[in-house]
């Protein structure tokens, strides 16, 4: 069985196209500075000795977010697995959201993978290769609690304020449903909006909405108006065609399903175990 603690460690997060060269010359340097191979256990590749890189989006929890200086969550656990699997370690950058959907740090050789609570769509299918989905996700309209909304379709209604994190999902959802929302950049500023009164309702995905409403001043103030099933099946992604690492991901969620770890960590970092959330099919 494999140990549920992994190994977490953070490199600076490269937040400008400054910071990102500078860690793109550091992983992707000719010279090992004998520091060992870019071959880990299977014959899979990495683009630093040692270590499985991973692009993520901070913070997104209860998948990715720091807390006591360690990036920690229910992604970096299962990615840990894949790591030791591999014979390496687990090393995360935090990257802007906008680059999963083209694979553009999986393309530069600034990563070797990305975990970022991400859904699988044909249209980022076209620039990434996903492992098979480990997390069907549903999408919540979280509204003040004072706002009198109790759905979606009343958040139209009433003309009520919404928020969205950009570039995700949830956004695409909302404004397919006619609504011009507020983007904010990340799920805590989406948080923060709400808190502030910027908006007084936002969608986003329902295992975030949980992890806020553990937290009792967001309890008290927040309500969770309508969860709506759009089908999403979160999946990890590698760069076109890397096989061997895809092939070693699936492994590790296979192994990890089987074992009973994958629910040990749910149980960890989502909550009550849900079968149907955490056994999608296979892509």
């Amino acid at each position: 069985m494999k140990t549920l603690l992994g190994r977490r460690t953070r490199v600076l997060a490269a937040t400008t196209a400054t910071a990102g060269l500078v860690l793109l010359s550091a992983c992707t340097s000719s010279d090992d500075g004998g520091s060992g191979s870019k071959t880990a256990a299977g014959g899979v590749e990495v683009v630093k000795a040692g270590q499985l890189t991973t692009c993520t989006h901070l913070p997104y929890p209860p998948f990715q977010s720091e807390i006591d200086g360690k990036v920690q969550g229910f992604d970096v656990a299962l990615i840990d697995l894949v790591a030791e699997d591999l014979g390496v370690k687990q090393e995360i950058l935090d990257t802007p959201f906008e680059n999963f959907k083209t694979g553009a740090f999986l393309n530069s050789g600034e990563c070797d993978l990305a975990a970022a609570g991400m859904t699988i769509t044909e249209e980022r299918k076209k620039n990434v290769d996903f492992s098979d989905p480990y997390f069907n996700a549903t999408q919540a309209v979280l509204v003040d609690k004072d706002s009198g909304v109790t759905s979606l379709a009343d958040v139209k209604a009433k003309n009520v304020k919404l928020g969205a994190q950009a570039q995700t999902t949830g956004e695409d959802y909302v404004k397919g449903q006619g609504f011009d929302p507020v983007s904010f950049e990340s799920s805590d500023a989406v948080l923060n909006g709400l808190r502030t009164g910027q908006v007084k309702a936002v969608v986003i995905d329902y295992p975030v909405v949980q992890g806020w409403l553990k937290d009792k001043a967001n309890a008290d103030a927040f309500t969770v108006a309508e969860q709506i099933d759009t089908g999403e099946e979160y999946g990890f992604t590698v760069k076109k065609g890397n096989t061997k690492l895809r092939e070693a991901v699936n492994k590790a969620l296979a192994d990890a399903k089987a074992d009973g770890t994958y629910k040990k960590l749910y149980e960890q970092w989502i909550g009550p175990y849900d079968e149907s959330a955490a056994s999608p099919a296979a892509s």
